[in-house]
């Protein structure tokens, strides 16, 4: 039996168009809501002000918590630092920071001052060799202020960077080579009645903050966030799901706020709902998921929020200990992924550890969306019993689903929209159909097609598709989900290929630890060796060849295979901070690397 949550029912309308297109809505309509963010943060102090608000581990390992009453003291204080800097909003206050209090705090003060914030993925300035996206994210935004959660490890960025006339802040370690300003002054700045009177300007289409996104080629985009967005996505989704609104949610969370899934998502869900978020600094990456491990061992979350990757590494540890196991369990409603596709043999596992544990499984819950969409345009508010369901509209969001080669292509439009690109109206003006629905590039089905409120399922990027030469359309998505399940737990990711071939084929970023497990070798062994190891090689083509029984159509059948030595790279835009890798990126990088796969090389596995 699944556990039961107080879902909102399954509610849609569908309008079909003449040229067989169909729209697809909520027949239910949005409650007032708030007109900006600065009111939640304004009620939850005044209603229960010693709650904790925001939570991260300090330097002795002990949890260090904020309150909601602290935490509107320090962002009026904040806010009024920005005012008596005469910043203006077309001078963003640009972040260069893993999630933090200190963060939340300069974001929220951004809400107040009326000035955007923009937070930026750190490894665009920790991990990239050229920091070419850094610079045109710096360029786009103009900023008049940079904060810096360490000003050492940022200090060599920064470099690259012309900062005449800008102030930079930093929380701990300001760098020697330059000049910063101590985050602590800002919230030692007395706020006064000129924080009121900014926040009484404010409107719902006033700018709070832009999220940088990249497409599958090219530099970052800047999006467009309002109040307007942000605060109907979080009434839409507490409408959906009305449980929230029964008790605090409590959250362990890792996903960056640099993206919308963490930061519009999961941190607004939190502040809208008066719940207690807890930054967990793990990542699904070795080395750093043991910090997530400790800290849902000591914090046990009633929701639980992960990319795929990110409970493709979680998992291992529930199975290996019961005592965490029950732990996490023990007051979850839910289970959520999002960001990309699920392989059903993660949700079977996450099942299992869940009966194990309740006795019962857990409620698992996805949703749809974009940066562009605030996030949220689908939510999943009824029992679903497999990975790829994406829910259905949330109230007020319009979903036109258009015909398109082979595919349904997925367009929305609603109150959670992107009014555009910042300073980009070139792009804006591509983003959106003659009707105003803002072009996604995904393609969906129905779950089933005589009813629709069943809802629908996420069927790749239109552009990731591609045609074989015997004419047959590939689903590249469908096949990267199907491969990675067959390939498990040797295949972390990969990238299906075949266009204008004659037929499908795959290049693997492997699981590196598994390899090693399987061929019984020390976990230093050069990546060469374990990809020729037999043991290795018989585990992937067997289990490929498995899903090739069940699946034999040239438009299904995976023919080859070729394990990648070096793991995607950001800078050249394969991979994103969640672990979603571009498909397209990675393919236009590494043509050689198709070249060879189609070839007779000995490292090419062959599957029947």
């Amino acid at each position: 039996m699944m556990s039961e949550l107080n879902f909102a029912p399954p509610l849609v309308e569908r309008e079909d168009l003449p040229d067989g297109a169909f729209i697809l809505r909520s027949p239910v309509g949005l409650a007032p809501y708030p007109d900006t963010l600065c009111e939640h943060l304004i009620y939850w102090a005044q209603t229960c002000p010693d709650r904790t608000f925001l939570a991260q581990r300090g330097a002795s390992g002990d949890w260090c918590r904020l309150s909601y009453s602290d935490a509107l003291t320090q962002t009026r204080s904040i806010a009024q630092s920005l005012i008596n800097r005469d910043i203006q909003p077309d001078r963003p206050v640009m972040m260069l920071s893993e999630n933090s209090i200190e963060h939340a705090l300069i974001a929220l003060a951004g809400y107040f001052a009326g000035i955007p914030t923009a937070s930026i993925s750190p490894p665009y300035a920790l991990m990239s060799h050229d920091y070419g996206k850094l610079i045109h994210v710096f360029e786009s935004l103009n900023p008049s202020m940079i904060y810096v959660s360490n000003g050492v490890n940022y200090a060599r960025a920064l470099t690259a960077l012309d900062l005449d006339g800008i102030e930079v802040i930093s929380t701990s370690n300001p760098s020697e080579t330059m000049e910063m300003t101590p985050f602590e002054t800002l919230v030692q700045t007395p706020a006064t009645v000129q924080v009121d009177e900014v926040q009484a300007t404010l409107t719902p289409e006033t700018i709070s903050k832009i999220l940088f996104t990249s497409g599958s080629t090219g530099m970052p985009k800047g999006v467009i966030n309002t109040h307007r967005m942000q605060c109907s996505n979080q009434q839409a989704l507490a409408q959906i799901w009305p449980f929230l609104e029964e008790k605090p949610p409590v959250l362990v969370d890792w996903l960056p706020w640099s993206h919308t899934f963490g930061s519009n998502h999961n941190f607004n869900l939190v502040l809208r709902n008066g719940g207690t978020m807890y930054i967990d600094g793990g990542k699904p990456a070795p080395g750093l998921i043991e910090t997530t491990v400790a800290n849902l061992k000591d914090i046990a979350p009633t929701i639980y929020f992960n990319v795929p990757r990110g409970y493709d590494q979680l998992i291992p540890y529930l199975e290996a200990d019961v005592e965490f196991r029950d732990h996490f369990f023990s007051r979850l409603d839910s289970l959520f992924y999002a960001a990309a596709a699920l392989p059903q043999n993660l949700w079977e596992r996450l099942e299992e550890l869940s009966q194990a544990a309740l006795g019962r499984k857990i409620a698992m819950t996805s949703a749809w969306g974009s940066t562009e969409t605030a996030p949220l345009a689908t939510g999943v508010h009824f029992p679903i019993e497999r990975a790829g369901v994406m829910g259905l509209p949330v109230p007020e969001c319009e979903l036109k689903i258009v015909p398109a080669a082979d595919k349904l292509e997925i367009r929305v439009r609603g109150p959670n929209v992107t009014p555009g690109y910042y300073r980009r109206p070139e792009l804006t003006r591509k983003a959106f159909d003659e009707d105003g629905f803002y072009l996604i590039g995904d393609a969906v089905k129905l779950a089933d097609p005589q009813d629709p409120t069943q809802g629908v399922i996420f069927d790749g990027r239109v552009a990731e598709d591609f045609k074989l030469l015997t004419g047959s359309w590939v689903s590249a998505g469908n096949i990267r989900v199907a491969a990675i399940s067959a390939g498990d737990p040797i295949i972390q990711d990969v990238v299906v290929t075949g266009h204008d071939r004659n037929e499908i084929g795959l290049l693997v970023f492997p699981n590196i630890p598994a390899l090693g497990r399987i061929a019984g070798l020390p976990g230093d062994t050069i990546l060469p060796r374990l990809f020729a190891n037999k043991a290795v090689r018989n585990a992937l083509r067997n289990g490929l060849a498995q899903h090739n029984k069940v699946n034999p159509a040239s438009s299904t059948r995976i023919a080859r295979v070729l394990m990648m030595q070096e793991p995607p790279d950001q800078d050249k835009n394969e991979i994103t901070d969640k672990g979603y890798i571009n498909q397209i990126a990675v393919l236009a990088n590494r043509t050689d690397l198709v070249e060879k796969l189609y070839s007779q090389d000995s490292e090419v596995l062959i599957i029947n």
